[in-house]
């Protein structure tokens, strides 16, 4: 009978399989209010919208018949069309976006596209990660935590929402034993997922909520639940770093093999971290997924979210790069009160590679800190070759032999292994490399991830060497290297030349017969102490890889009116938090520490400032905090001349370039100055609205499916949004920019205004001085006009002096045309 019953349930299987084989998850929009605007109007449910920057009450009779009532009717609209079995409802979403998703046949898409109520269906695409020393570059020890009451009470009582890998709930900067308890938050409503090994709660206090989402990577087949985890547990070790960032606790060692490189702490160290897993160590994720968990994070109470992710490629259906349902989801998130950091991307340096666009998100560039780390390697003939490494030195006062992997092998039947990567310690003849320094090739297998530093110093180690070298031969325009913490002396030649010069040098020192075989091994070397950082004025610079403007307004990368990325914060090289199962990085298997590169790292330092400026003032708007952010940032580095980027030469080596708006947006953060900046530039739902309603070649029915809400263009043109940033795509002739702002000092305090622009565009600002009271609002004009009509932007800024010693500044720029 058993066998009967398992042979049905195969067979039941197989048919399924056949029959619906090429099912894929949809995303659907459907007619009716989401929670966050319905205002009434259906027999026996009250209204649930919220003004602007409201948080949605979800304990209410009001909100819960409400979501009850949309969850039936999306289910009723599918039982009417499909049989049961032959589709599956993944998520309903209802406080943002008034939709699910559901996994589907194209047969079946087609029919749903034409049922009554239908407004959109778009096929769910996948997203990707965008992937200490930090506070005290940044000043807040010193200038922004003793306002808060000190370290202890930094970010207290807010709660910042990670959508990303989960989280490792035993790292110790997530730990609550000698801190003050945490107590409950009536304001927080999430829950807490059990561990199905250990059948302990992910959450301590310190993590206040912990769940994950993996409905849609289940539908279409990616998850494996061995590796990925059913729960909210990192199994990549990104989430745990940008967690880390944003909220770890102070002063917890960073150590790796035996040497400690500091002590991390996130930027509001009391805050409370809240996961929402919905990124996989192999695939990323789903927007899908991603949609779900942010629906769910606004409804639990988070008060900001940190996002280091993107999409893979724009949405299929989709033309208009603001509107989708993430970026929906993310407008319904900032009009309930929540302040939302996305990494701005990874593509750079190149011009329009940005993969977060919409005004009502921070999208967040990468900076290069002051800390660097470098290391050498010198040779017997005397030369120094400069190196990464973050290893200790070999005896200072020695010198070593050196010998090649590939004259150390032990037959020739092991070259299928590649073992000129070092990777195997059982091919090569330890006899030859016991005490002496191993050189290896770097290949494409380290670029990969299917080889690893290491690796390398593990199997230097096996073999009884002193240390070892990795010589670049060949490079791809626009690797990027990153040091490497390792155990034994070790270094990486990055610059070919400098690995051609090693080889040379290694070739000629080296006697060999007639067959090759060598006789004598006289090349020597010594490797020095790359574990100290160098600290540098030219800080901050513009990471290369962080992903640059214009930004744009469609897939067709027309360029838009306003200004992206918005601010730059640091993300190279960011030590913070690792999971113990961490596959992110293989060079950091089984640490408890990383150090990472990408803008992954620069968003959650956005999030942790947040934090603390919701803290100091908690009815703030997200708006509020945005202008905050980005009008008191700074485009000089620390020895006051302007802030550089990296980008490309001719040569495809990476140089030095004067940064503009499309590099670092406003500036580099200043959080001490953020605290208290006299002015902001407010904005909420309904300029939201005005924006897209004014921006030409946006469909408003489009509008309409995303925002259940009819368009508005009083406005006149979206350059009049009022952001701390002017950007006129497509100047012709004379334009006039409006702007509003609003004193949140405590005192009345007059403005000078001046303004600057490159010289093909005049700029005036009116009127020349404003004088605002405590609480008061004041309108100022920008005129632009075109001098001279270049084919590129201008750049030039509003600078505001307030008589109490505060500054505002705000980036203008445009590009001129005749006509």
């Amino acid at each position: 009978m058993r066998l009967l019953v398992e042979f049905g349930c195969v067979f039941m299987i197989l048919f399924a399989l056949v029959l619906y084989g090429e099912a894929e998850v949809y995303i659907v929009t459907v007619e009716g209010e989401p929670i966050i605007s319905y205002t009434g109007g259906i027999d026996g449910f009250e209204a649930t919208a919220v003004e602007s920057d409201e948080k949605i009450d979800t304990s209410s009779e009001s909100v819960t018949s409400y979501a009850r009532h949309l969850e039936n009717r999306h289910d009723m609209l599918l039982g009417m069309l499909f049989d049961r079995g032959t589709y599956t409802k993944l998520y309903s979403y209802r406080h943002l976006i008034n939709g699910f998703a559901v996994h589907l046949s194209p047969e079946q898409v087609e029919t749903l596209r034409h049922a009554p109520g239908v407004k959109s269906i778009e096929r769910d695409w996948k997203v990707r990660r965008l992937t200490t020393h930090t506070p005290e570059f940044l000043g807040l020890p010193t200038s922004v935590w003793p306002t808060g009451g000190g370290c202890d009470r930094a970010g207290e009582d807010i709660v910042i929402g990670f959508v990303d890998s989960g989280i490792y709930p035993h790292h110790p900067s997530f730990a609550t034993h000698n801190t003050e308890p945490y107590g409950p938050l009536s304001k927080y409503r999430g829950k807490c997922e059990v561990d199905p090994e250990t059948k302990k709660s992910f959450c301590n206090g310190k993590i206040i909520g912990a769940q994950h989402f993996a409905q849609a990577a289940k539908a279409s087949g990616a998850f494996n639940p061995s590796i990925d985890f059913a729960s909210p547990l990192d199994g990549d070790g990104h989430g745990s770093h940008t967690a880390s960032i944003a909220a770890g606790r102070n002063g917890i060692p960073v150590r790796l093999h035996g040497h400690e490189f500091g002590k991390a702490s996130g930027m509001a160290p009391r805050a409370r971290i809240a996961v929402y897993k919905a990124l996989y160590r192999l695939f990323g994720g789903f927007v899908a997924d991603v949609v779900a968990a942010l629906d769910q994070a606004v409804h639990d109470g988070v008060d900001i979210l940190s996002l280091s992710v993107g999409p893979n490629s724009p949405p299929a259906a989709t033309k208009t790069t603001f509107l989708n349902p993430f970026d929906a989801t993310l407008l319904g998130a900032v009009k309930a009160g929540v302040f939302v950091a996305q990494a701005a991307g990874n593509g750079g340096p190149f011009p329009k590679s940005l993969v977060s666009y919409s005004p009502w998100i921070v999208s967040v560039a990468a900076a290069i800190d002051d800390r660097r780390y470098k290391n050498h390697l010198t040779l017997g003939n005397g030369k120094i070759l400069a190196g990464l490494g973050l290893s200790p030195s070999t005896h200072l006062n020695q010198t070593y032999t050196l010998v090649a992997a590939n004259d150390a092998l032990l037959d020739s039947s092991v070259m299928k292994y590649s073992p000129l990567d070092c990777q195997r310690p059982e091919v090569l003849n330890k006899n030859l490399i016991k005490g002496k320094i191993l050189l290896c090739g770097y290949s494409f297998n380290f670029v990969v991830g299917t080889a690893s530093i290491k690796k390398v110093s593990e199997t230097a180690k096996a073999l009884g060497a002193v240390g070892f070298v990795l010589c670049v031969e060949n490079v791809s325009p626009g690797t990027k290297f990153d040091p490497v913490p390792v155990g034994l002396p070790g270094i990486l030649i990055t610059d070919v030349s400098k690995s051609k010069e090693l080889i040379d040098y290694y070739n000629i020192s080296t006697s060999r017969d007639w067959t090759g075989r060598v006789k004598t091994f006289k090349g020597i070397g010594k490797i020095g102490d790359g574990l100290r950082p160098i600290l540098h004025k030219s800080a901050p610079q513009v990471a290369s890889f962080s992903a640059r403007g214009p930004n744009i307004k469609d897939f067709s990368f027309q360029d838009a009116d306003l200004l992206k990325p918005d601010i730059l914060a640091p993300g190279s090289l960011i030590w913070a938090a690792w999971s113990l199962n961490g596959t992110d990085d293989s060079n950091y298997d089984g640490e408890g520490f990383a150090m990472m590169s990408g803008t992954s790292m620069a968003a959650p330092h956005i999030a942790g400032i947040a934090a603390l400026l919701k803290q100091k003032h908690p009815r703030w708007s997200p708006a509020a905090i945005k202008s905050a952010l980005l009008t008191t940032s700074t485009t000089l580095d620390r020895a006051g001349s302007p802030i550089l980027a990296q980008q490309y030469s001719e040569t495809e080596a990476v140089k030095l370039v004067r940064a503009t708006p499309f590099d670092y947006g406003s500036g580099h953060v200043n959080p001490r100055a953020a605290m208290d900046p006299g002015l902001i530039f407010d904005a909420g739902y309904n300029d939201y609205l005005g924006f897209l309603c004014t921006t030409p070649g946006i469909d408003v029915h489009e509008i309409k499916n995303y925002t259940n809400s009819p368009c508005n263009k009083t406005m006149g043109q979206p350059y009049n949004l009022n952001t701390p940033s002017i950007t006129i795509s497509h100047l012709v002739r004379t334009q006039i920019a409006t702007r509003t702002v609003t004193n949140v000092a405590k005192e009345v305090e007059t403005y000078v205004m001046t303004a600057r622009m490159q010289p093909a565009i005049a700029i005036e600002v009116n009127p020349p001085a404003i004088t605002i009271k405590a609480g008061a609002s004041r309108r100022f004009t920008v005129t632009l006009t075109v001098r001279t009509v270049t084919g590129t932007y201008s750049f030039g800024e509003v600078l505001m002096k307030g008589s109490r010693g505060h500054k505002v500044r705000i980036p203008v720029l445009a590009n001129g045309y005749s006509r």
